[in-house]
């Protein structure tokens, strides 16, 4: 349920309401817009049988919210989400870029990489310290080691990092070096890693999972919201069809369908979609074209010598090259690159 305030509605009628909600023993969201604000009612509402809001002082309207995502729906928050991260803002009006290795495999590795993407225009390093493969003899990351190589790559660059984590002590140990934590295609519906990650209170980047409906998706940033942690950023990296030409099916459309559900930025990882690099410069963007806030885009000093995802990673110079080649799409989507 929500309840909309009529426009100017005293501060006065909106407490009224709320406490009424609070004392009910459901949970209040807020949300202030430009002109009104909305009430969300989270929680069981039969125990608002019996409550009428409409006649309430300052209320407009009540409408019923079907979907079971409240938290991260638009109708709760009508205006678009703006997550803040170090120097980095990732929503309306910018393009964030978020490049590096998909495992960090050396110090050396990631200082070369983070000041080549900073060079060519990313705002945010990612790199791998917990790596969930799918062969158990695959390379399984550095860990708190490759951590401490991430914030010293910040320290010196200056960039935000952000990495995978992959359990509730992954958590607790990359919550100490970096600014954001990825919960992976893999775990997108591992729900006690999702609340962790919510009461963390870090900023989250959510990954759709290999095989998820955007229903699903969206009910997996509920569990991380509906523990206080709204800073949530959701990155489509494609998924699971019969087609063998890409290693994934990137799905464009879900940017506009999550555009008019959810008020959370959308990130596309155009790299992981494919795993082949030569795709990533054209679906890039067409992720720009379609509104996408930012891409996750694979980086590495030598992909032929990557220990995991080298085929889709890009080089230095390819890199470069593409950031070029995105700037007039970011400028006729009004975004700042």
């Amino acid at each position: 349920m929500i309840i909309i305030m009529k426009p100017g509605a005293p501060e006065e009628a909106i407490q009224r309401v709320a406490h009424e909600i609070e004392n009910k023993g459901l949970q209040v969201h807020l949300s202030h817009g430009h002109q009104v604000t909305i009430i969300g009612v989270v929680g069981d509402k039969s125990k608002l049988q019996g409550v009428n809001f409409e006649v309430s002082e300052g209320v407009d309207k009540v409408m019923s919210v079907t979907e079971s995502y409240k938290l991260a729906n638009r109708k709760f928050h009508p205006e678009d989400t703006i997550v803040t991260l170090g120097n980095t803002t990732i929503g309306p009006g910018t393009l964030t870029i978020m490049a590096g290795p998909c495992a960090i495999e050396s110090r050396e590795q990631l200082m070369e990489t983070a000041f080549a993407v900073k060079k060519a225009g990313a705002t945010l390093l990612r790199g791998g310290a917990y790596k969930p493969r799918t062969s158990p003899y695959s390379f399984q990351g550095l860990e708190e080691e490759g951590l401490r190589y991430m914030k010293e790559a910040r320290e010196a660059t200056g960039l935000s990092v952000i990495c995978e984590v992959t359990s509730e002590h992954a958590i607790d140990t990359a919550s100490k070096y970096v600014d954001m934590l990825q919960i992976g295609a893999r775990n997108m519906q591992n729900f006690e890693l999702l609340k962790a990650a919510g009461r963390s209170g870090i900023p989250i980047l959510l990954k759709r999972g290999l095989s998820a409906t955007i229903d699903e998706w969206l009910n997996a940033a509920e569990y991380i919201m509906s523990e206080g942690n709204h800073n949530v950023v959701l990155c489509e990296r494609g998924i699971r069809t019969y087609e063998t030409s890409t290693r994934n099916t990137l799905d464009i459309s879900a940017v506009p369908v999550l555009r008019k559900r959810t008020h959370l930025p959308i990130i596309v990882d155009p790299s992981h979609a494919t795993g082949v690099r030569d795709y990533v410069a054209p679906l890039s963007k067409a992720a720009i074209a379609a509104g996408a806030d930012g891409l996750m885009i694979e980086v590495h000093p030598c992909p032929a010598c990557a220990l995991s995802d080298g085929p889709q990673s890009l080089t230095f110079e390819q890199f470069d090259s593409l950031t070029g080649e995105l700037r007039p799409y970011a400028e006729l989507s009004g975004r700042k690159f």
